[in-house]
């Protein structure tokens, strides 16, 4: 089955939807049209460059250089997870926790998927390692920056609870439960109403772009679902470490609540 080549011509044509965006941002003072044109320049400077990238290391094949990228896109992630953050963790804590909890989710899961289902020659080919750990990382990524947002603005704005669950004779593990619960129900969400709504409301990316090149609409089901499976594991398992690991840090063997390790309120 042929598929689709998109020429220079074809992307302006599309870029003239982003350009109407703009336009009406403009006409409804909506002050949205220079942020609008940033992004739409960063994005297609990022796409050529990691479209370039790719194609080097597609050439080179190197477990070195495919460690390499995916060392350079968990310190990306990692800046982003920080960023989100309305109150971070002070000191090394802020970018420390989210990337190694991160790192550790997606390249189990990623790793788990190469040496087993997808199971390429070499493992740590390019071509297959770097799309995997993309949207595995992606997805760990905001569900452990919103299971840690959720963690700290609960437990700031619930302080006084919890402290007077200490006061009752509570444990700091008792008393910090519901928050913990309810940052790992935030952080997991994303994913659940993704995985509800896949195939019916949308079609994912991935399968739309594999259908589009060609390949039979049932084979792109079951790399899609396989990827969602992926992506379940990923998120789950990173939100858990992270929020566990900063309930840890928030508290100490005395069990008292430690917010004094947060760092200032970025509002």
């Amino acid at each position: 089955m042929s598929y689709i080549t998109l020429d220079y011509a074809d992307l302006a044509i599309a870029a003239s939807l982003v350009l109407i965006s703009g336009g009406a941002s403009l006409v409804l003072r909506l002050d949205i049209e220079r942020r609008l044109l940033i992004a739409t320049l960063r994005m297609v400077v990022q796409l050529v460059l990691v479209g370039l990238v790719l194609k080097a290391l597609f050439a080179n094949v190197s477990p070195l250089w495919t460690g390499l990228a995916v060392v350079v896109m968990l310190a990306v992630a990692g800046r982003e997870i920080l960023a989100r953050q309305s109150r971070p963790l002070a000191g090394f804590w802020a970018y420390g926790l989210g990337v190694s909890t991160m790192a550790v989710a997606s390249t189990l899961v990623t790793v788990f998927a190469l040496t087993t289902q997808v199971a390429p020659d070499p493992w740590y080919h390019p071509q297959y390692a770097l799309p995997l750990f993309g949207m595995v990382l992606g997805n760990t990524m905001t569900g452990i920056s919103l299971g840690l947002d959720t963690l700290v603005t609960s437990l700031t704005r619930e302080r006084a609870a919890v402290e007077a669950k200490l006061t009752l004779g509570a444990t700091i593990h008792e008393a910090m439960r519901p928050n913990a619960r309810q940052a790992l129900r935030t952080g997991l969400m994303p994913t659940v109403n993704a995985m509800a709504a896949t195939g019916v409301v949308a079609l994912p990316g991935m399968m739309t772009g594999q259908i589009l090149s060609g390949v039979e609409p049932v084979e792109a089901v079951k790399y899609q679902i396989l990827v969602m499976f992926l992506i379940a594991g990923g998120t789950g398992l990173g939100a858990i470490l992270a929020v566990l690991a900063a309930t840890w840090r928030l508290s100490d063997p005395r069990h008292r609540l430690r917010l004094d390790r947060l760092a200032a309120s970025r509002d």
